[in-house]
């Protein structure tokens, strides 16, 4: 059966991170942040790629919910660049304890779900109304799910449980911590100790004269 993930979904993760609601895609003012979604561990996330995933999921959706009242935008992009922030935490969380998901691990977990749900069409249906993942990231779901056992598991906990959760939380705060994620602050601040997105405190719009 499906787990939720272990990891960051709104009001829906095992180790019981929440993610902020809500503001709009944009660019950012500094130079950093100039196309730029977030850069983590100097990696750039592109804002045209989060476009692309959150344009994604809302067709996906609309596909198989025909007639739904459809996903919050400005939530949905800063969950979507949470997602991808996250990715690379967990990736860096495994490297630091010299693991790795491999696409064997992954394409048996999968396997294994679509199985029990009566095939991957189903699967993938499931994980889109239920987790809101798309299709194309089925992949990145399971590379999250099994990294965030690995990590608990090198450290002989199971991350279903109390102690694995403490585990998984402060390896990938280290982990966050270490990248020096900067996340473009029209979607907020990435805080290394939640694992999540929380709103941004800086002002980096250009003030408007106010008017006469």
């Amino acid at each position: 059966m499906i787990r939720t993930r272990s990891v960051p979904r709104p009001a829906r993760t095992a180790a019981g991170i929440l993610l902020a609601a809500a503001v709009l895609t944009a660019c950012g003012g500094s130079p950093a942040h100039q196309g730029a979604a977030a850069v983590v561990g100097g990696e750039r996330i592109e804002i045209a790629s989060v476009q692309a995933k959150v344009g994604a999921l809302r067709d996906a959706t609309a596909a198989a919910a025909p007639g739904g009242t459809g996903t919050e935008q400005a939530g949905l992009v800063r969950r979507t660049v949470a997602e991808l922030v996250l990715d690379r935490v967990i990736a860096r969380a495994l490297a630091d304890r010299g693991l790795t998901v491999s696409e064997g691990e992954i394409a048996r977990a999968r396997q294994t779900d679509a199985q029990m749900l009566g095939g991957d069409a189903a699967l993938e249906r499931q994980l889109l109304l239920r987790q809101g993942v798309a299709p194309a990231d089925v992949p990145g779901f399971y590379r999250q799910q099994i990294g965030i056992k690995k990590i608990a598991s090198a450290a002989g906990q199971d991350a279903r449980t109390e102690q694995g959760d403490t585990v998984v939380r402060k390896a990938l705060a280290d982990a966050g911590r270490e990248l020096k994620v900067d996340v473009n602050p029209r979607y907020g601040r990435w805080d290394p100790q939640k694992i999540a997105l929380v709103d941004s405190t800086t002002d980096w719009l250009p003030q408007r004269a106010p008017s006469a």
